[in-house]
């Protein structure tokens, strides 16, 4: 240097560095001058973060692209909504926001009980976000609450990104309140970005959360064509959302780098903790369950088979209905890199359905599991009647819609008469029933070499009232032919579309100056709407914009 007085060192950290924060101090001494020593500590402290930029680092990640939208990016996009109704919600991870990365750290090391020789590792870093995230055991970030009642708190559905929350978290010290699967992955990634951990969310639509580790997600039906809620503990939800964090996996080996799935939604526990992961996909692909963490429940949320069956009693045997091998994880997402179109990740998690490989992975993944699940396929084959159960799909909230069902009769010289029983109910995300809206039995003769429809219309004044926060519906059939012990059961879950909310920047936008907006929304419904509120949040926003509609 210029200054023959000043001395300029560089301090490199180790790869495998701790990760958090350092007090640096610095001791000189002169090695003509014994005794002469200068110490000095650094007023500050130096925080050290996983570095994705660097080869060394077991987060690296070589695209440039890639690490610019996983750890850099501060907005994102989340999908929610159904498998027949893709629907794309803005997140706010603002991770570079003040006390983000504070709040990160400590929910990492102190919630996590992350002791400072594992805080260099992202595998056990990701796994104690996982934890810290929720609270049913820790009093982590995000208390979680799936029903109606959002007193005392946030409903899930008013969050607009991570940063209200975790600066809640960080004055308070306690759990707020209330969250469900996208608010956990959001702020899951707000908290690995802000510690340099690769981090994107990923929604799997009809998503199966398997509860016994059988692999098979299993429906009990009635003669009413009704879902008997009390013998069902396993569910599919309309969609679910976790994360993926990218790392080297040197406890599994080199095929099982890159994408790792985490998840802070408190579902099932992992070693007696709530949390999930890191299970690496390539294992979940190829149906091994046992790589560790958690790929069992993974791998079953993605690839289990769904199964009905007709309960008549306790002393009868159960009859099998039907099984659905692809039902289950359709449309993985998340959003693309560099733009806000939807990137389709299905094909890292499994193999084309009903495929070769996709039945090998499933009996690998069979073979490893703790529980054989039995299956019985005791429905006798019938081939005279052939159904096709269809919705008329794209239908805005304030819409009719209509459910049908198609019968034809492939026999050529004998008649069929059927019962057919369609039910519309209203359901929550998680695919559990919440209250009836219609149902209708109809008997219908079907001739020989005929085909045959019956409809039921559903209007809004039939819905409106049963409406939960996702407007979603769970759809049912159930069909029998009479003087035959066929029987016939479908169901699929319906999502009404809300109207999208149109934003209109005029003129540019430069920072630290004011610009305006137009916000806009047109009401589909036959029905006012009242006391309307737009709710705003962005980079440089620092509190949630109110702005409320008078009338």
């Amino acid at each position: 240097m210029p200054d023959a007085k000043a001395v300029r060192v560089l301090v490199t950290p180790a790869a495998d560095c701790i990760v958090g924060q350092w007090k640096v101090d610095i001791d000189t001494k002169k090695q003509a001058d014994e005794g002469g020593a200068v110490s000095f500590t650094l007023p500050d402290p130096i925080i050290i973060l996983f570095n994705a930029w660097c080869k060394d680092d077991t987060v690296y990640i070589a695209d440039e692209h890639a690490r610019n939208e996983y750890v850099l990016n501060d907005t994102g996009i989340i999908w929610r909504g159904s498998y027949n109704r893709l629907r794309p919600s803005v997140w706010h991870y603002a991770q570079f926001e003040a006390d983000m990365l504070e709040c990160s750290l400590h929910l990492v090391a102190v919630v996590g009980k992350m002791g400072p020789a594992s805080r260099g590792d992202p595998i056990r870093t990701a796994r104690a976000i996982s934890a810290a995230v929720n609270s049913p055991d820790d009093n982590g970030a995000v208390m979680g609450n799936w029903s109606d009642d959002h007193g005392g708190g946030t409903a899930p559905t008013k969050w607009l990104g991570s940063s209200q929350i975790l600066k809640k978290y960080w004055k308070d010290k306690k759990p707020v309140k209330y969250g469900q699967c996208w608010v956990f992955a959001g702020v899951l990634t707000t908290i690995a970005r802000a510690v340099g951990i690769p981090c994107r969310p990923v929604t799997n639509y009809s998503s199966a959360h398997d509860t016994q580790s059988s692999l098979t997600v299993d429906y009990f039906v009635n003669e009413k064509a009704e879902i008997m809620e009390e013998m069902n503990s396993d569910s599919i939800w309309n969609f679910h959302v976790w994360n993926e964090v990218w790392m080297q996996r040197p406890d599994l080996g080199t095929e099982y780098d890159g994408w790792q799935v985490v998840d802070a939604t408190p579902q099932e526990q992992s070693e007696d903790v709530y949390r999930c992961g890191p299970a690496s996909v390539a294992a979940v692909k190829k149906g091994e369950v046992r790589k560790p963490f958690d790929g069992a429940f993974v791998f079953a949320e993605v690839n289990a088979d769904k199964v009905f069956w007709r309960y008549n009693g306790p002393t009868q045997p159960l009859k099998l209905l039907r099984k659905d091998m692809k039902g289950i994880g359709r449309f993985i997402s998340t959003k693309a890199i560099g733009s806000t179109f939807r990137d389709d990740i299905t094909e890292f998690y499994k193999y084309p359905e009903e495929s070769k490989e996709e039945r090998a992975a499933m009996l690998t993944a069979l073979k490893q599991s703790a529980s054989m699940f039995s299956r019985y396929y005791l429905n006798e084959d019938f081939n005279d009647m052939h159904f096709d159960f269809e919705l008329r799909d794209d239908i805005k909230i304030g819409e009719p819609y209509s459910v049908v069902v198609v019968m034809k009769n492939r026999s050529r010289t004998q008649n069929h008469t059927v019962t057919v029983t369609l039910r519309v109910d209203t359901v929550n995300y998680t695919g559990r029933i919440k209250e009836g809206v219609k149902k209708e039995t109809t008997e219908r003769l079907v001739k020989a070499g005929t085909v045959e429809e019956i409809r039921m219309d559903v209007s809004y004044d039939e819905y409106a009232s049963s409406l939960v926060d996702q407007a979603s519906f769970n759809i049912a059939c159930m069909a029998a032919v009479k003087d035959t012990h066929y029987e016939y059961f479908a169901q699929d879950d319906f999502r009404v579309r809300k109207p999208d909310i149109k934003f209109k920047i005029e003129g540019d936008v430069v920072e630290g100056k004011e610009c305006k907006a137009t916000v806009s929304l047109t009401n589909p419904m036959p029905i006012p709407l009242k006391k309307g509120v737009f709710s705003v949040e962005g980079p440089g926003i620092t509190k949630t914009l109110k702005l409320r509609l008078p009338g």
